[in-house]
């Protein structure tokens, strides 16, 4: 999962601020997140993603009067707080430049979608697809991220770029005009999937503080704080990331051992020290692989077993209910 990699704590920050205004103590906030309070104001401190998801996890079931702030939080994101990111991005040539360059090192933010660009017929459309990140916190972080992208846009160009259409696979909330408000469109609810789109004319727009240098410096700077960042995560981490890359390749200990300069027996009694073990780590990327392409793609149960590497369908069918409870049919259709 992209989103469990290392961050920083100015997100978490942000969002106990705004849940404060709302009443919500700081201690409420991060229960069980095992996040120090201490960090929260250290510039150089780093907790997971998964700790984050926790965070959020909190302040959306504590505060269940309040389901739009994810949509409210995004808009106080500043492409500063996202570090060198936001430098390398801001630095860029042309805004077709700082979009390839912010999602190559999107691994550097504090996004929980997953995100793809399409450009045809006049349009950019930008799709997030937060199929990966778990309830009760899916939605408030899917807006969150659609609504910081919106606000990032404005500011790095220094004027809103209005959007021609937005799309979200979400149900219309009692809070659908706060859309309007913030964004300047009203969505259209109960898509196929969530879809920010602007004219395509804007990719060659020139960025007003594009320096090449600067961009240079700050993308190789970018470079280095994911290889550090990934250097931290701990061997499970690492092997996770492997799995997740060849999602359809029969999982192989032996083979990612090596890659990993190890052996399969030293590379066992790490894991354990971790608490885990490579067979957990292979579950829980086919879970969220099978969660993924069963909810957003619109494969089929065959297809699905197939792309994961099952031998069979009914070996995949089994494991979907051993992770899941009910058949991946079933799963599919409680979805929607």
């Amino acid at each position: 999962m992209h989103w469990d990699y290392r961050r920083g704590t100015y997100s978490v920050r942000l969002m106990t601020e705004l849940a404060a205004e709302h009443g919500l103590p700081l201690g409420v906030c991060l229960e069980g997140t095992g996040i120090d309070p201490e960090s929260l104001d250290d510039p150089s401190a780093e907790i997971t993603g998964r700790q984050e998801l926790e965070l959020v996890t909190n302040i959306v079931q504590a505060l269940p009067d309040v389901p739009e702030i994810g949509l409210e939080s995004g808009s106080r994101y500043h492409v500063t707080a996202y570090g060198i990111w936001g430098y390398a991005v801001m630095s860029s040539p042309t805004v077709r430049d700082a979009l390839e360059l912010g999602l190559r090192y999107l691994n550097l933010t504090y996004a929980f979608s997953q995100f793809e660009i399409e450009e045809s017929a006049g349009r950019l459309r930008m799709i997030l697809d937060g199929a990966r990140v778990p309830e009760p916190a899916r939605r408030a972080l899917v807006e969150r991220d659609l609504s910081a992208v919106f606000h990032m846009w404005a500011q790095l160009l220094g004027e809103p770029l209005p959007l021609v259409g937005l799309e979200l696979r979400f149900d219309e909330p009692s809070y659908a005009a706060r859309y309007e408000e913030l964004l300047g469109v009203r969505p259209v609810f109960g898509a196929k999937r969530t879809v920010m789109e602007y004219e395509a004319s804007l990719l060659d727009r020139s960025m007003p503080q594009a320096n090449i240098h600067t961009a240079k410096l700050s993308e190789a700077q970018c470079e280095e704080l994911l290889a550090a960042r990934q250097a931290r995560e701990g061997i499970a981490g690492r092997v996770r990331h492997m799995l997740l890359r060849e999602p359809g390749q029969s999982p192989d200990m032996e083979r990612i051992a090596k890659e990993l300069a190890t052996t399969s027996r030293s590379l066992r009694r790490r894991l354990t020290d971790e608490g885990t073990s490579f067979r957990v780590l292979v579950d829980e990327v086919h879970e969220t692989l099978a969660e993924q392409l069963l909810g957003t793609a619109g494969l089929s149960v065959d297809a699905v077993a197939e792309r994961l590497g099952f031998a069979n369908t009914a070996g995949f069918i089994s494991a979907f209910k051993r992770w899941k409870g009910v058949p991946p049919g079933t799963w599919r259709t409680r979805q929607h």
